[in-house]
């Protein structure tokens, strides 16, 4: 049992090779630390659920708390690596994490919203509009997301769709959300909620961007409505006149899975550089479906067997992200050319052994 720490000291945590710096409050974690100080760490759930903001510790002394042991196991957490989001300092900490950049973090903000649009598109999945106030800017990296506070304290997250970009047409945050039946929020989206509904947030979170500093092919790879980062991603590139070639592998259950496909003949139309491979798992004689089948990231694999020269960037469900990043760091991807967002639920971030 490592040593209690003294509740009114300060600790300085150093990220290498950046040798960024800030300061940690005894009782903080790691990864809110460096959210205040404006520091880019990766992280996704900031849960303890998805393993996103996972890093090796180079000297120092941390304690975690609870946590999921597939974000972070008894051995890997021996072998010195933590998890940002449940490690808080005993001392001054190095870690190493090449994710981390120069690019300043955007301030997090808390605000009301307007839902201005509930289109359905498909039986599960609603595409939400939430109006934001003209009089405060809201600045975000494409494929970052927000936080929906909920009475109680509850809180859930949905990334944004649409590229910052698009704010010139209207200040306007673009969402896919599919229902969870039994889902304390999206069971109030698919009932009783409305245009002009008003909504709080808060955001933007996540370190889910495209890093623009590299010309490799990019791979985005995504299950289900992991799209909307992706779609995000994708208007960036547009807009930004990023020419460099990207191949979507798009996966569902079933071909209406693959919701917004009429969307994307648009892009693929106007950007040479973009190339789509939907993939369907479990196909039913009536879809019709003549595509690729099986598993979306295996997908990825049978086309591009050495990915030593790519760039991932991986959305969905947790099993299709954590599947994804073993299988392809032994096909060659480098350690830090994989980018993660892995939509956890709350019965991702429950205790394997509970009932949710």
């Amino acid at each position: 049992m490592p040593p209690a720490a003294d509740t009114s000291s300060t600790f300085q945590v150093t990220i290498e090779p950046s040798q960024r710096s800030f300061a940690v409050a005894a009782g903080e974690t790691l990864l809110a630390g460096g959210i205040r100080a404006g520091i880019n760490l990766p992280y996704g759930c900031k849960d303890g659920a998805c393993g996103s903001c996972k890093c090796q510790k180079l000297s120092g002394s941390v304690v975690h708390s609870a946590h999921q042991a597939k974000a972070l196991s008894e051995e890997e957490e021996a072998q010195g690596l933590v998890l940002t989001c449940c490690a808080t300092p005993l001392s001054d900490v190095v870690l190493a994490s090449r994710q981390v950049t120069a690019q300043g973090a955007f301030p997090i903000k808390k605000m009301p919203t307007r839902v201005s649009l509930m289109e359905k598109k498909s039986s599960d999945v609603i595409r939400l509009l939430l109006q934001l106030p003209a009089s405060e800017p809201f600045a975000y990296h494409a494929g970052q997301y927000i936080e929906f506070l909920l009475p109680g304290g509850l809180r859930r997250s949905y990334s944004m769709a649409n590229a910052p970009q698009g704010f010139a047409t209207g200040h306007v945050l673009e969402l896919h959300i599919r229902h969870m039946p039994g889902g304390t929020f999206t069971d109030q989206v698919f009932g009783s909620m409305k245009e002009r509904d008003i909504l709080r947030i808060e955001g933007p979170y996540g370190s889910f961007y495209l890093r623009e500093d590299s010309a490799k092919p990019m791979i985005f790879l995504a299950s289900g409505t992991g799209f909307a980062p992706i779609k995000a991603l994708i208007e960036h590139m547009l807009a930004a006149n990023i020419t460099r070639p990207a191949t979507l592998y798009w996966g569902g259950r079933r071909p209406a899975d693959l919701y917004m496909t009429d969307w994307l003949a648009t892009k693929l139309a106007e950007m040479p550089q973009l190339h789509f491979v939907p993939v369907v798992s479990d196909a039913l004689p009536e879809d019709g479906w003549t595509g690729r089948t099986g598993f979306v990231h295996r997908a990825v694999l049978q086309d591009v067997p050495d990915l030593s020269g790519y760039q991932v960037y991986a959305c969905g469900a947790p099993v299709v992200v954590d599947s994804a990043q073993r299988d392809y760091l032994q096909a060659g991807l480098p350690t830090d050319e994989f980018f993660a967002d892995a939509f956890t639920s709350e019965a991702d971030k429950a205790p394997p052994t509970a009932i949710v």
